[in-house]
């Protein structure tokens, strides 16, 4: 037996999983409450402990190698600013999200005085600059750049945005405080998307300085370093998985969807190019690996957010026929929001988590697949496709607490499926349905950066 530990470590729970890679099996998983506000190594080795306890044959001595990922405090929590708001804008939006951040600030156009100080007042880690395709417009990404420096911005600065400013850009930031990076345009030519170089240097930044500043540099000193951000790795496993490995066939298209506490994140490994030949594309081009991330969507956390969502007549419409919404919608999911450890104790209690989880799936697929738009002209009916057709989606792969404690979690992730009320949102017409219950894709996504033939086979042996 030749043992590899993975651990994740997560905003609730610490997560590890250790397979034998000579005899490719996960031997077990365990996890504990993360500790990220005391010592994030407390959760690790309650987990530790009862992984050993679950398995006398697994010894610690036997280890051969860790390697481990983390959205801890928070995640890794990112400002996008670009000038085009459905341009440059989105394209460091995209950037940020695919290196597994969480934007939760995006600027776009010239930055006022109020928009700096929100930056500035805001916990974000990572700044990324961008703005202008190469040889366009550079005066605005300038004048962005001096309003930070103005500002004495105290966190990271990317820079990707037109080239024809890196060089006065680097004369406002040279001598001062400001920690700043100068990688390839997001945008270089018009709805073209250029992210690799950026992606890179945001990973960078998170195993140098971010991971040490959230405290869990202590357990990167004794497990090894911690190689990305946990949904970096869950896209990566799903990259794997979709494509295949040397002589192993992948699923080819496919989604993830993590329904947590505090978000929905929806993971899409696919061209989704239009499938009618009547259909032009438009907007900016999609990745082939695209994640979205929906800070209105979650179990608890964010629980009270979904009453700005639907109204109490739809949220009732997401349960059974056979069983009633005999709650108090309001005061339910602010019980959830108070109290983030709750679990269910009733069938009704239940049948209630299903509902939310219901409409995470739902609202979070319909702002990620794209959708057709009908523009009547003289000549006829013209169909504009915006985002990605997810119409023929093979798989649709869950995970997340409430997917993988639920024994009806297949039904809930049918509302991902095409709706009749929804008829231009190209959403999967009836894919296959997997439930990650061994919480292993993020675990895979680390594994794959070493041995990916081991991590593929894995998969596809404990995707349910």
């Amino acid at each position: 037996m030749k043992p590899y530990l993975l651990v994740d470590f997560g905003s609730t729970y610490t997560k590890l999983t250790a397979v034998d890679l000579e005899n490719n099996f996960v031997i077990g998983t365990s996890k504990a409450t993360t500790t990220v506000d005391t010592n994030v190594l407390d959760g690790y080795d309650k987990a530790f402990e009862r992984l050993l306890r679950n398995h006398p044959n697994l010894k610690e001595s036997d280890i051969s190698g860790f390697s481990a990922c983390s959205s801890a405090a928070g995640g890794l929590k990112m400002a996008a600013i670009g000038l085009v708001e459905e341009l440059t804008v989105e394209a460091a939006k995209r950037a940020c999200l695919g290196a597994g951040a969480i934007v939760n600030l995006v600027f776009s156009h010239h930055m006022t005085k109020r928009e700096v100080k929100k930056l500035k007042d805001a916990n974000i880690d990572i700044i990324l600059l961008a703005g202008g395709t190469n040889g366009g417009n550079s005066e605005c990404i300038i004048h962005n750049a001096r309003k930070l420096k103005e500002a004495d911005i105290r966190v990271p600065i990317i820079v990707a945005g037109n080239k024809d400013a890196n060089d006065d850009i680097e004369d406002i930031f040279e001598n001062s405080e400001i920690e700043f990076y100068i990688v390839a345009n997001v945008m270089p030519q018009l709805k073209k998307l250029n992210v690799k170089e950026a992606k890179e240097v945001i990973r960078k930044i998170f195993i140098d300085q971010i991971i040490e500043a959230k405290g869990i540099k202590k357990a990167a000193e004794k497990l090894g370093e911690i190689i990305m951000p946990t949904p970096e790795a869950v896209l990566l496993a799903a990259e794997l998985l979709s494509k295949g490995y040397e002589d192993i066939e992948g699923f080819g298209e496919l989604m993830v969807i993590d329904i947590g506490g505090a978000t929905t994140d929806v993971h899409t490994i696919g061209e989704g190019f239009p499938k009618r030949t009547e259909v032009i594309m438009k907007g900016l081009q999609e990745p082939f690996a695209k994640r979205t991330v929906e800070g209105d969507l979650g179990m608890r956390y964010s629980a009270n957010a979904l009453l700005s969502l639907v109204s109490d007549y739809e949220f009732r419409q997401y349960f059974e026929k056979d069983d009633k919404c005999n709650h108090n919608i309001a005061k339910s999911l602010e019980r959830r929001r108070e109290n983030v450890d709750f679990i269910p104790a009733t069938k009704d209690e239940e049948e209630f988590d299903k509902a939310i989880a219901k409409i995470c799936c739902d609202v979070s697929i319909s702002r990620h697949v794209g959708h057709v738009e009908v523009v009547h002209t003289p000549l006829g009916n013209m169909y504009y496709q915006t985002g990605k057709d997810l119409s023929d989606i093979k798989y649709v792969i869950g995970t997340g607490g409430v997917l993988i404690n639920n024994s009806d979690a297949k039904n809930i992730l049918r509302s991902v499926n095409k709706k009749s009320n929804k008829k231009l949102e190209l959403r999967p017409n009836n894919p296959s349905i997997l439930i990650d219950r061994s919480y292993i894709l993020s675990a895979m996504g680390l594994l794959s950066q070493k041995y990916p033939k081991q991590a593929l086979k894995l998969m596809k042996q404990y995707l349910l």
